[in-house]
């Protein structure tokens, strides 16, 4: 990173919380570097790519290898793709606005978590940088993205069976799935014993969906959830903070299970579901060496 000045990686930082500014929720991180190239524009050296690596441009990988600093000193966090910027991150970016002095303050807080930390580790972490060798970070990222687009085209009803082979893995019982058409706002009845008899009744509710669901969706859905049952609301394009608080204010039990939910539960019980249903979301593990962790 011979080519990359203190200046350069503040600048490069202060551009990514400036957009994490705007989105306190957090926000993809493929969508911060396609904002940030926009705004802080990459350098002839960062426009091109890694000699041995073909295709691979220096911008993005400079651009995560710089907020490594900014993990560490406790100012961003990163989830399952998605950067957020912390409380400290806001008073930093407020506090120190000279690209370089924000630059030096991360590292001096990131040399303080160092400490703990093996030589090796540095290391791995520059020959990552330099040679611009795929990330784990990216890894997942791509990966969540590949499953997110595989979903979003998966048909409705499919996505309704993946429900239903899920609740199988995790020891339900499934009574009942609703056929192709209108479902009357229930899509598959479960229970925890094979007869049935044993309540609570889960009631299951499924959207493939872009759009979050709304609160209205939500209180449509829990008006059909008795004493005795149990609500479980799956939607693939989230819920909004309207319909969460609803969901928290209620008496009502009720589980809110979105696209990433979804995705973890799958992860966790994919060997316990049924290898005809698999097919549904074919997932394989890969293993990386974890050096620079």
């Amino acid at each position: 990173m011979a080519e990359i000045t203190k200046k350069r990686v503040g600048q490069l930082c202060i551009g990514v919380f400036n957009i994490l500014l705007k989105h306190p929720d957090g926000i993809a991180a493929h969508e911060v570097l396609k904002e940030l190239e926009r705004t802080v524009k990459p350098t002839d050296f960062e426009k091109a790519d890694y000699p041995n690596n073909p295709g691979i441009r220096r911008f993005e990988r400079i651009v995560r290898f710089s907020t490594v600093n900014l993990i560490k000193a406790g100012w961003m966090t990163k989830v399952k793709g998605f950067w957020y910027i912390t409380k400290e991150g806001k008073a930093a970016h407020k506090q120190f606005k000279d690209p370089e002095l924000f630059a030096k303050e991360a590292a001096r807080l990131y040399k303080r978590w160092k400490l703990d930390q093996t030589s090796e580790d540095e290391s791995a972490e520059e020959v990552e940088s330099e040679t611009g060798g795929l990330s784990v970070e990216e890894a997942e990222e791509t990966a969540r993205l590949q499953i997110q687009a595989y979903i979003k085209v998966l048909p409705p009803y499919d996505v309704q069976r993946l429900v239903a082979a899920l609740l199988r893995a995790m020891a339900y019982h499934i009574s009942w799935v609703a056929p192709q058409g209108p479902d009357g706002g229930v899509d598959i009845i479960a229970h925890s014993d094979p007869l049935g008899t044993t309540s609570p009744r889960i009631k299951t509710q499924v959207k493939r969906q872009v759009s979050a669901v709304s609160a209205g969706e939500l209180r449509s859905f829990m008006s059909l959830i008795g004493p005795q049952d149990i609500g479980i609301f799956v939607s693939t394009g989230g819920f909004t903070k309207e319909a969460q608080a609803e969901a928290r204010a209620k008496e009502t039990r009720i589980t809110l299970i979105d696209f990433e939910r979804l995705v973890e539960l799958w992860i966790e019980h994919y060997e316990k579901i049924e290898e005809s249903d698999r097919k549904l979301l074919p997932l394989r593990s890969v293993y990386y060496l974890a050096l620079a962790e």
